[in-house]
This record gives C-alpha cells, sequence and structure tokens, in this order.
C-alpha cells in the first residue's frame, strides 16, 4: 500500500490538497538552509543565521523565521535586554523535519557528481 493511500484524506496530487502547501513550505532553499542551520548550531540570533547562509537577504530570511515560527517549526525566544535580544530554535517539530532535510542534503552530496555530469551531456546534446 502506497503512503497516500495509508493516510487517507491527503492525496498531494491533487489541487486541493493542504499538503501541496507543506511540500512548498518546506522544500524551499531558504527554508532547508535555515533548518539545517539551526539543527547543526542549536539557537541563534537572526545576525548569525544570516552570517553563515551565504547569500539570504534580510528580508528572506525575516519571512522564512516567521514562516517556519507560524508553522510550529521554529521557536523565537525574546529577551528583554537593551537592546532586545531575540533568537531562534528548533521545536520538536523542526526536530523531526530536520532529520528530512539532512536525508536530501546527503542525497545531494552523495549525487552532485552525477548530476553534474547528465546536466553537462543534456547541455551538450541540447
Amino acid at each position: 500500500m502506497d503512503t497516500d493511500q495509508v493516510r487517507g484524506k491527503w492525496d498531494a496530487t491533487k489541487g486541493a490538497c493542504p499538503t501541496r502547501q507543506v511540500l512548498g513550505r518546506f522544500g524551499d532553499t531558504w527554508t532547508m538552509l535555515v533548518i539545517s542551520t539551526l539543527e547543526k548550531n542549536g539557537e541563534l540570533r537572526s545576525g548569525q543565521l544570516k552570517a553563515t547562509i551565504e547569500g539570504i537577504t534580510q528580508k528572506m530570511l525575516t519571512q522564512t523565521l516567521r514562516q517556519l515560527e507560524r508553522d510550529g517549526v521554529v521557536r523565537r525566544t525574546v529577551v528583554p535586554t537593551v537592546p532586545v535580544t531575540v533568537s531562534y530554535t528548533l521545536t520538536p517539530l523542526g526536530l523531526s523535519l530536520a532529520a528530512a532535510v539532512a536525508t536530501m542534503r546527503t542525497w545531494a552530496y552523495d549525487h552532485m557528481d552525477e548530476i553534474a555530469a547528465a546536466r553537462e551531456e543534456y547541455d551538450a546534446n541540447s
């Protein structure tokens, strides 16, 4: 029995299925990098995340963190200091997602040479 049949009411191939939003959210590059970074480093401030994830803009980091907080994957902690200190960490739900992200990352590392070769062959024949 396939996974969709086991899940019953969810079928991501259907346009109205809400799991499409979940797949879209967590399949995003910045989301995967934020989750990986928090899983590797634990609790971090926004500036630390931005410094670690090359190429992410402050706007994209803020949007990604807000979405992850809304989805219950990231916990935002505010410490009333001067200036206010805000840090982020993965929730138990986020830690469970981090395992799936790690699997994807490992797969990419393991197959990058094959993908590069396939792209070269495709481009040479196109």
